[in-house]
């Protein structure tokens, strides 16, 4: 299955339409390895006409999916999570062609995307309905929960295996037909995903790949068939997607960008916290959403602190190789290197101090090809800086000086993004008053990246998030299914007492 994909290398890669690789005319989209900006293949954007006829064929499959037993519809999601587990390998060297992600980066992203297909086998037990005998007299109502329709996905670069396996499994188990719209900077991993889908058994046309760009987008989200949507990127095209569902009438969690805080207390325990705050800021170079991208520091605190982080960061080592004698990759593109060198650059003008400048691996001969930028810490951050209030979406960490809890706590609090935060502290009240106080969506404790598992559910607040139900975890199910309720009473053959009623049914 591995080399099936691989061989579209160097060749036109398309979409994967009820069970079959499908290249159409469309618009032409170079793909590079970030590692050495060589050419990995040229995609094949969807036309209107590709997205019709995927359309269509999650449409006509539904007609039978939605009926297939719950029973069923797991057993074939247990061959999947299988088939995941036997070619973990294969899928993350894919991962890190086409992301430049570290070997145990790209396979720690598919086993928290294989958590939420374990999740999803437990739909008998979740997907129960509601049952009440005797509401009224000799009536009885219960729930169901329906699956709505063809559903879209549309999906980042940044994990092209978690993400897209935060959605699809749990929508299609739940008797959902499914289109996913994975990153057309990173499209390879995501058409193996599909694939192994369909050696699991899955039938034709429940699971279908449109790759392209945003007119791609456009089509799928002005087909009148397509009955919700579930958008991971970044905040203002999380706006746009969620005003552009909700004008057609179309159900929508859009999850947008990031600027998460930590914040730490005098009494923590400086050692631990910067390994673990080091961890969540240059993991994945950055680029995700639940990155750790501000320190607020209290207090004393702050040189010991300042001068553990600089120490611990130093030994942290960007290259050529994806492996794990690396700590992470490079950047997805040069353009989007280029846009994090120029808030780094831009903090400089505006009076902050660089720490440890990632600028500086690019005269290295190992960086000259690819997107690299090295960890890089900003110190004396205001919260006027322009670099502070934008989401950067790479290996820079800014820091910022409060004098006390208050102080660092209503700076996480103003800050218009609410998807993420934490606080080190060994004290139990102030970790309490924190958790309670901040309008943030996820909070951790010690935890830097309090990633909910897939029996919770994900999202943020604020500009972090539109909509009303989460990803996956109970809200993603409920997110793919309406609620029928039915009220019901069987008269008595041999009444002949009955009268109009014009009243609603009540409990008496």
């Amino acid at each position: 299955m591995f080399h099936n994909i691989m061989s579209e290398i160097n060749k036109f890669i398309g979409h994967y339409i009820s069970g079959k690789h499908y290249v159409d005319n469309g618009e032409k989209i170079d793909i590079f390895n970030p590692c050495n900006n060589e050419l990995i293949g040229i995609l094949s954007s969807a036309t209107e006409k590709t997205v019709k006829k995927a359309v269509d064929e999650a449409e006509k499959a539904f007609k039978s999916w939605k009926n297939i037993p719950v029973s069923k519809r797991v057993s074939i999601l247990f061959n999947y999570k299988n088939l995941l587990e036997k070619n973990i390998d294969g899928i993350a060297k894919l991962i890190s062609s086409d992301l430049g992600k570290v070997d145990e980066d790209a396979k720690a992203e598919i086993r928290r995307g294989i958590e939420n297909v374990e999740y999803a086998c437990g739909l008998g037990e979740t997907i129960k309905g509601e049952y009440n005998k005797n509401i009224s007299t000799s009536i009885d109502s219960w729930s169901e929960f329906e699956p709505l329709g063809v559903v879209l996905g549309i999906t980042p670069f940044n994990f092209p295996a978690m993400v897209p396996l935060w959605m699809f499994p749990l929508a299609i188990a739940a008797g959902n037909t499914f289109i996913l719209k994975p990153s057309e900077k990173d499209p390879l991993s995501t058409l193996l995903l599909a694939e192994l889908f369909t050696k699991a058994g899955l039938p034709d046309g429940v699971l279908n790949v449109v790759n392209g760009d945003k007119s791609s987008v456009e089509y799928l989200l002005n087909d009148s068939r397509i009955k919700a949507v579930s958008f991971v990127g970044s905040t203002p095209v999380a706006k746009e997607i969620y005003n552009m569902a909700s004008k057609n009438r179309v159900r929508c969690q859009a999850l947008g960008g990031a600027k998460n805080h930590a914040l730490i207390l005098p009494d923590a325990n400086i050692e631990d916290s910067t390994k673990q705050i080091i961890g969540a800021a240059f993991g994945s170079s950055g680029q995700r959403c639940m990155a750790l991208s501000v320190a607020v520091v209290v207090g004393e605190i702050k040189d010991n602190f300042i001068k553990e982080l600089v120490k611990q960061t130093k030994k942290l080592k960007v290259g050529l190789d994806i492996n794990d004698s690396n700590s992470f990759g490079p950047l997805i593109t040069k353009e989007h290197l280029e846009k994090v060198k120029y808030f780094i650059d831009l903090s400089e003008e505006e009076g902050a101090k660089i720490l440890t400048d990632g600028r500086d691996i690019l005269k290295s001969k190992n960086s000259v090809k690819g997107n690299y930028l090295g960890a890089t810490i900003i110190d004396e951050v205001k919260t006027s800086m322009t670099a502070y209030k934008n989401e950067i979406f790479g290996p820079v960490l800014q820091i910022i000086h409060v004098n006390n809890f208050i102080e660092g706590l209503e700076i996480i609090k103003n800050n218009n993004f609410g998807n993420g935060c934490a606080i080190f502290t060994g004290n139990g009240e102030a970790a309490r008053t924190f958790t309670s106080e901040v309008d943030i969506g996820m909070i951790g404790v010690n935890i830097p990246l309090p990633v909910p598992s897939a029996f919770h559910s994900f999202g943020g607040w604020k500009d972090s998030f539109f909509g009303d139900l989460n990803i996956y975890g109970p809200d993603g199910l409920r997110f793919y299914t309406q609620r029928k309720t039915i009220t019901q009473r069987w008269p008595s053959s041999n009444n002949q007492n009955s009268k109009i009623n014009f009243s609603m049914p009540t409990n008496n």
